[in-house]
């Protein structure tokens, strides 16, 4: 069984390349949300980190290969939220919240961080997050509305939703944005 699993493991993350290359070439770049170095640009058009003492509602997120077990969630205009993510999947997924361009920039540096190594199928390689991708913007993976999770992990975001917006919340590494592991955020 784990020469099957490897060999799985190997297809998949070919396969999420190849995708995800073609998805890069069809795609403008337009700001991302999820690296350090200003990919947070749209930060007052999706909202803000939030403050715990404002959080009156935690929602819980399940990622799984290749979904989450909501399809959307509806929050009030102005409401500060608590996420608490968990990967149950065997691949490396994300919990990001930004606008569909967003998400379609974030593709393009994802691909970038798996084809320098710091992101595998199953693995993110933190001694290489630091790399420089260009323009001073590292691959850390560390702003405040988005978290990167190895299989096993969780993690938390806290978020101040904007009075009105069109937001997704997905997963941006390649190939799993495409395969459908993307929800609606609803704001009322």
């Amino acid at each position: 069984m784990p020469n099957f699993k490897n060999s799985l493991m190997r297809r998949v993350s070919v396969s999420t390349f190849i995708l995800g290359a073609l998805v890069g070439l069809q795609s403008p770049a337009f700001a991302g949300a999820g690296h350090s170095g200003g990919h947070n640009d749209g930060a007052s058009e999706i909202g803000a980190p939030g403050e715990i003492s404002d959080v009156r509602r935690t929602i819980r997120i399940t990622m799984e290969d290749n979904f989450y077990d909501k399809e959307k969630i509806i929050v009030r205009g102005g409401e500060t939220v608590r996420f608490v993510i968990e990967n149950k999947g065997e691949f490396v997924h994300e919990f990001n919240i930004g606008t569909a361009a967003m998400h379609a920039g974030h593709q393009e540096e994802m691909m970038m961080m798996m084809e320098h190594g710091a992101l595998e199928a199953d693995k993110i390689n933190m001694d290489m997050m630091e790399m420089d991708m260009g323009n001073g913007m590292t691959m850390k993976h560390d702003d405040p509305n988005s978290v990167l999770l190895e299989p096993g992990k969780s993690a938390e975001v806290i978020w101040t939703f904007p009075k009105k917006a069109e937001l997704e919340f997905a997963c941006n590494v390649p190939g799993h944005y495409e395969s459908g592991m993307v929800g609606k955020v609803r704001l009322q």
